[in-house]
């Protein structure tokens, strides 16, 4: 099962007895994914479609409960793969219903929509959005990505939703795709707070289970990387120091390097895998970090020096 079908399935199990909410996510729901057909001598239907039978039974179920109506349902099966169940619910647009859809008409003003009466409480505008994403809203697999969008065939209806999760602090966008409105949520704290806002929270623990668990691996990434170049680093700089002291040693000789060079030259040597803490603690007296790099460098400088005038004859 997909994480936006677990989400869907939690969001189907959640009862409402306030009728201001059961009325703001049913109108949701008709508002994003119903279609209007228009028959010969009938009233006009709002048909609403979805793959979710949770879904599916608990919208039967607000119809009944906020318009006192028995809607039809269809099922269909497809004709490939038997496995794919379609439900359709068929409502009978009776004045009743119009009445229902205007009033959460919006009206255009300042440059974004209004919303009206029914959204001005803040249980409706939650119930408004979980209506939303159950009707056609989906979410990405964590392990995967952060991304939560809602579709709709009308612009103003996405500009609503984005106002709604705007009101709750969420950086939401919108784009056109394929002549669908998309709004959608990237952030993964955006995605989590979303999921709070609608009531999936069995979902949200499991989506903060599995952003620490990324994070945390991500973390011991960063610092084996860190550990492993830092390690490439210290084995360059030796190889590269013993190389040099050698080239010293067979062409000009320990005994015309200083003491203190003489010392470290011969240290390094014997300890090839040490660091320049580890050298520093060999020498007596012991000697800093800075000390002991001070002194390969001047190594590395005398090596560097006798090629350049052997290149020179």
């Amino acid at each position: 099962m997909s994480f936006s079908s677990t989400v869907k399935n939690e969001l189907c199990r959640l009862e409402m007895n306030d009728k201001c909410c059961l009325l703001a996510e049913l109108i949701s729901v008709m508002r994003i994914s119903g279609t209007i057909i228009r028959e010969e001598d009938s009233l006009p239907k709002i048909r609403i479609v979805t793959e979710n039978a949770a879904f599916a039974r608990r919208l039967y179920t607000n119809i009944r409960k906020t318009r006192n109506m028995h809607p039809e349902v269809i099922i269909r099966k497809g004709r490939k793969f038997k496995k794919h169940v379609s439900y359709i619910i068929v409502i009978t647009a009776s004045e009743d219903v119009w009445n229902m859809l205007r009033e959460t008409e919006t009206s255009q003003g300042d440059r974004r929509f209004q919303i009206k009466k029914l959204l001005e409480n803040n249980c409706c505008r939650r119930t408004y959005l979980r209506g939303a994403f159950l009707a056609s809203g989906s979410i990405s697999d964590p392990e995967k990505a952060y991304h939560l969008e809602i579709t709709t065939h009308k612009r103003e209806h996405a500009e609503e939703i984005s106002s709604l999760m705007e009101s709750f602090n969420l950086n939401s966008k919108i784009i056109k795709r394929k002549g669908y409105y998309v709004v959608y949520l990237k952030e993964g704290e955006n995605i989590v707070d979303f999921l709070n806002i609608i009531g999936a929270h069995t979902a949200l623990l499991e989506l903060e289970n599995i952003r620490i668990l990324k994070e945390m691996r991500n973390n011991v990434n960063r610092i084996v990387n860190c550990e492993t170049a830092n390690l490439d680093k210290t084995v360059n700089a030796s190889l590269r120091q013993i190389e040099n002291i050698e080239y010293i040693r067979d062409n000009i000789g320990f005994d015309k390097l200083p003491e203190t060079l003489r010392e470290m030259a011969e240290l390094r040597l014997k300890y090839t895998d040490a660091s320049l803490r580890e050298l520093g603690e060999k020498l007596n007296p012991p000697l800093g970090k800075s000390g002991v790099n001070h002194r390969l460098r001047k190594l590395e400088q005398i090596a560097e020096e006798a090629r350049a005038r052997i290149t020179l004859r």
